[in-house]
């Protein structure tokens, strides 16, 4: 009876390194330009081929205009995610990001779900 070796693969982590470069309107030489890295490297990270360190990651999300964590966590580009109601809430007037809790408040405190 031949012996089955059991080939558990660690999931490969899933980071939006490109998503975010793309929701800013950058190419990979931009990016790569930007953090002072080569292009492949960045094509590289992006494809999951290479690791990154504190400081790349660092460098990567100041040049996005956006935080470590969000190139961690975050896809911009899902519009239907919870958090794309927090960006829209960063964007609008101060008097209206006020109305805004005002009736998020009022809803949860109300129950309703009209």
């Amino acid at each position: 009876m031949k012996k089955v070796k059991p080939n558990f693969k660690k999931p490969k982590a899933r980071y939006f390194f490109k998503e975010w470069r793309k929701h800013r309107g950058l190419t990979q030489e931009d990016l790569a330009e930007r953090v002072g890295v080569s292009t492949s490297s960045i094509s590289q990270l992006e494809r999951g081929l290479q690791g990154f360190t504190d400081s790349t990651l660092e460098a990567i999300a100041e040049a996005l205009s956006c935080k470590p964590g969000d190139l961690l966590m975050r896809n911009p580009l899902d519009h239907d995610a919870p958090w794309s109601i927090l960006d829209t809430l960063q964007k609008a007037p101060e008097a209206t990001r006020q109305q805004i809790v005002d009736y998020a408040n009022y809803l949860m405190k109300t129950g309703t779900d009209r």
